[in-house]
């Protein structure tokens, strides 16, 4: 049976209603964009914060930009790993020109890059990114029998996703291979599913992460970052994002960094105070998403653990 329309309206005004009320019932909300070590992160800091502060903690899913805006608008206070430079344009925006979230100065260095498995190696020949622009090498990884190698380039609404289709048009391997847009899951799947069956796989990796703890990988080559060869623009920056870009050389060395509403600084100065505190390094993230995705730790259960048995270097964000 179909709703009346004016019953299904007031329906949706209930649900946003109860959303909102969620929100506003916390003190702090905490967004979650979709992928392991944002939310292992999002966890961690939601107990410390409870913990420590007293303070009602809620986490709520959301793509980068609707964190960012809605950190902006006060519906949420913090973003717990924002890529830079894939978050460059909102960064710029919110962080730079409108003032209204803040940046955590301690970033942790990350890699982006493609990666095949060691045996994926030996039985192509395969060293270089470019390498993918040879059909008879991209038919290598050709699963569907089309003629075009498959290669995953990540999530959707991930900045890195765009980067990675800019790339694939600057180097060329656009033309000889389908870029796959998944959930990273599904994608992580498909490559313990490669390993097993020995077959080729390449496909978007990056640090901190533990995909590098499960498997022997191998980092496609590529020339050295050069800024004056790097032209990324984003989608929501120009329709013409893609034909306005060019990328054919490796990324640059990226960091991870906490961003919060600047408006904790009034509303809950010590909660503000940490989060410009919180300090972590590369292989602590990545142990810490290894616990949830592989050890399928509980993620509340992991971060009240994680918080005691590192009670020094959380007492260093509370200074």
């Amino acid at each position: 049976m179909k709703l009346a329309r004016h019953t299904f309206t007031g329906l949706a005004a209930v649900a946003a209603w109860a959303v909102t009320g969620l929100a506003q019932a916390a003190d702090i909300v905490i967004g979650v964009p979709n992928w392991p070590s944002v939310r292992a992160t999002a966890h961690v800091l939601k107990v410390v914060i409870e913990d420590n502060l007293g303070l009602e903690v809620e986490l709520q899913n959301g793509t980068n930009p609707v964190v960012f805006e809605a950190m902006d608008s006060g519906a949420m206070h913090v973003h717990p790993e924002v890529w830079m430079p894939n978050q460059a344009n909102l960064n710029q925006t919110y962080v730079k020109e409108k003032k209204t979230v803040r940046m955590n100065p301690n970033g942790i260095p990350a890699f982006q890059g493609m990666c095949v498995t060691k045996g994926t190696v030996a039985r192509t020949g395969i060293v270089n990114l470019s390498d993918l622009t040879n059909p008879d090498m991209a038919a290598k990884f050709d699963t569907d029998g089309d003629g075009k190698g498959e290669i995953w380039i990540g999530a959707a609404g991930w900045a890195s996703t765009n980067v990675e289709k800019i790339r694939a048009k600057s180097y060329g391997y656009a033309e000889t291979m389908n870029l796959k847009e998944m959930d990273e899951t599904l994608a992580l799947a498909e490559v313990d599913n490669a390993v097993a069956k020995n077959s080729d796989i390449v496909f978007f990796c990056y640090t901190p992460h533990h995909m590098f703890a499960l498997h022997e990988l191998v980092v496609l080559q590529e020339p050295a970052y050069d800024a004056s060869k790097w032209t990324v623009i984003q989608p929501t920056d120009d329709p013409q994002w893609l034909e306005k870009s060019d990328a054919a050389v490796a990324w640059d060395l990226a960091h991870l960094r906490v961003h919060y509403a600047a408006a904790l600084e009034k509303s809950n100065a010590a909660a503000a105070k940490m989060l410009a505190n919180v300090k972590l390094d590369t292989d602590t993230v990545s142990t810490m998403t290894y616990a949830l995705v592989v050890e399928k730790q509980d993620p509340a259960d992991f971060a009240k653990k994680w918080v005691v048995e590192n009670g020094k270097l959380v007492d260093s964000w509370l200074q």
